[in-house]
């Protein structure tokens, strides 16, 4: 099997739940799982539009899950075709909506949602494409207060 140079691993609460839910969530596809006993996952590798992540159920002492650590400290950033849609259909499937889709000062449109095992995911999609000079300029006007201008 082929690997990225960084692949994200999921520690979850109930792996087969959290199998179900990131198929039917975002159009998972799951390359293989180890069991474990009790009918745990110890390890699972599914992929999102040709791109792997791992997860596994919570295992102390070797891994945590955010609802265990109270948070978390890594989002992550899902490129979709549409981020209205997606959102919707990772409400449907039992996520969270922390963010609308929204149009964002750097190009995007953006939804931010939780999924059910604490986890959070940045849906989003290209609607303009903007310089990082412009993104400079739109993100000072953003921290202090004043509107950007998208003009």
């Amino acid at each position: 099997m082929n690997y990225p140079a960084l692949t994200p691993y999921l520690c979850v609460h109930d792996g087969l739940a959290a199998i179900k839910f990131y198929e039917a969530a975002f159009g998972a596809k799951e390359r293989y799982r180890l069991t474990a006993p009790g009918n745990k996952i110890g390890h699972c590798e599914m992929t999102v539009e040709g791109q792997v992540f791992m997860l596994g159920d919570e295992m102390p002492p070797y891994n945590k899950c955010p609802q265990t650590l109270g948070g978390i400290a890594t989002k992550f950033a899902l490129m979709v075709p549409n981020a209205d849609v997606a959102c919707e259909r990772a409400m449907a499937a039992g996520a969270v909506c922390i963010m609308p889709p929204t149009d964002m000062f750097y190009g995007f449109r953006n939804a931010h949602v939780r999924d059910p095992f604490g986890h959070e995911w940045m849906l989003q999609h290209e609607v303009e494409k903007v310089s990082p000079k412009e993104m400079q300029r739109r993100f000072d006007a953003m921290v202090s207060g004043c509107p950007s201008d998208k003009t």
